[in-house]
């Protein structure tokens, strides 16, 4: 599944910040500012990664006045995938890093 997955230095912030507490919900506005990926990037992945099975949301009740939040978290399966995602994919950008630094 995680092959179906656009490769981007984006999905993988994201992928990684789920995975340094795969059970744990995340509110999109704490993603955002954690992983420095704008709102206008960061709904987009999550949105495909949420069709892909590999996230779950929800949507949290908020104090009197103010909006419910939606908050995600990995999936059992969204849990491997990211590992996989992360490893095939975490592997290539940094050898990718080397060989930039190598060439400058």
């Amino acid at each position: 599944m995680a092959d179906r997955l656009r490769r981007s230095p984006q999905t993988l912030r994201v992928l990684e910040l789920f995975l340094a507490s795969p059970g744990s919900w995340r509110y999109g506005y704490d993603i955002s500012r954690d992983t420095g990926v704008k709102s206008g990037t960061l709904y987009p992945i999550l949105m495909r990664l949420e069709e892909n099975g590999l996230l779950q949301s929800d949507w949290e009740a908020s104090e009197a006045g103010r909006p419910p939040r939606h908050i995600y978290r990995l999936t059992r399966s969204g849990q491997r995938a990211a590992r996989e995602y992360v490893r095939a994919h975490g592997a290539r950008s940094a050898a990718s890093a080397r060989l930039a630094g190598a060439e400058g």
